[in-house]
């Protein structure tokens, strides 16, 4: 019997067919799912403080009404995620506990600081870029939920790419003052842009079967090259260029080669010691023993209602 549904299982899968809650499923598939929703969940709710520290002094009420946007966006997002994982069995409330007590991973990019507000238009354009390249191949997913989520979350992030971008554009076109802080911010996030990725494909423990599983669709280097591809026209439209030394058009592979990543540096942040890590996780903490009122009211609030429902069905069957 066993057999059978692995066998039905692997049929689906390699006919780029989906995986439903209710299907069978092998555990390591399940818990391979549930370990990656749950760290792109808790990257989209992590990832609204670097820019959500921007809000109170965005230049302009448009500036602000379009931060303001986003920062909401990416609330939603990480709400259809920790959704997604709950069709897997997973439970939000033990998904957030592991996050704040160092069990579960973010993105590492978001252990960064924004220094200027230029940060907020390189994050649209280079780390919302980055997370574009990342997530479009998801919408193919073999886990239907979180291939359906990653639709509507690819659109959104698209719109906050050219959000970002427009307001770079702005910026180059006003002072010198305001172009050197462009490059400056360009130089500080095009590195762990590319970090946002994951380690080498020599060095990811997860991939090989992630693609078997049609989890994932591209390898860890292959969507780093896609980026950078991608970015380089950008950044010459812009007017910045890329603190990278190595990097030039290669005509024989139709690719711009491109130095390495601090590989050490990553590593550092993923474990704890980025310069923002402590202050991020705080955060988050805080906030979500802020919200604990919030969740107790809209339990008892459900739990009323049931008891409620459960009487009218008993008193009309008497």
């Amino acid at each position: 019997m066993a057999d059978d549904l692995e066998l039905r299982f692997e049929r689906t899968v390699q006919a780029e067919s989906r995986i439903e809650p209710r299907d069978w499923m092998p555990d390591g598939y399940r818990k391979t799912l549930i370990r990656q929703i749950a760290q792109h969940a808790h990257s989209e709710i992590i990832g609204m403080q670097p820019e959500g520290n921007w809000i109170s002094r965005a230049p302009s009420l448009r500036r602000k009404a379009i931060l303001l946007a986003k920062v909401q966006d990416e609330a939603g997002h990480g709400l259809y995620l920790y959704s997604a994982t709950e069709t897997l069995g997973a439970d939000r409330e033990d998904l957030t506990t592991k996050l704040i007590e160092g069990r579960q991973k973010y993105s590492s990019i978001f252990n960064y600081p924004t220094l200027t507000f230029a940060d907020v238009g390189v994050i649209g354009w280079l780390v919302d870029g980055a997370a574009i390249c990342n997530q479009v191949p998801l919408c193919r997913t073999s886990y239907g939920p979180y291939a359906r989520a990653m639709i509507r979350i690819c659109k959104e992030e698209s719109f906050h790419q050219r959000q970002g971008y427009e307001l770079l554009m702005t910026m180059m076109r006003g002072t010198q003052q305001q172009r050197d802080m462009v490059q400056d911010s360009v130089n500080r996030w095009w590195w762990p842009a590319l970090m946002m990725f994951g380690p080498p494909d020599a060095e990811s423990t997860n991939t090989e079967q992630s693609m078997a599983w049609r989890i994932k669709r591209d390898t860890n280097d292959e969507l780093r090259q896609k980026f950078v591809n991608m970015s380089v026209p950008q950044a010459e439209a812009l007017g910045v260029t890329f603190p990278d030394p190595d990097l030039r058009w290669n005509p024989e592979r139709g690719q711009y080669d491109f130095g390495s990543p601090d590989w050490d540096e990553f590593w550092q942040v993923v474990k704890g010691g980025g310069v923002c890590n402590e202050q991020r996780i705080a955060h988050r903490r805080k906030a979500h023993e802020d919200g604990g009122w919030v969740r107790e009211a809209a339990a008892a609030h459900a739990a009323k209602h049931a008891a409620q429902e459960h009487a009218a069905v008993k008193e009309g069957a008497a």
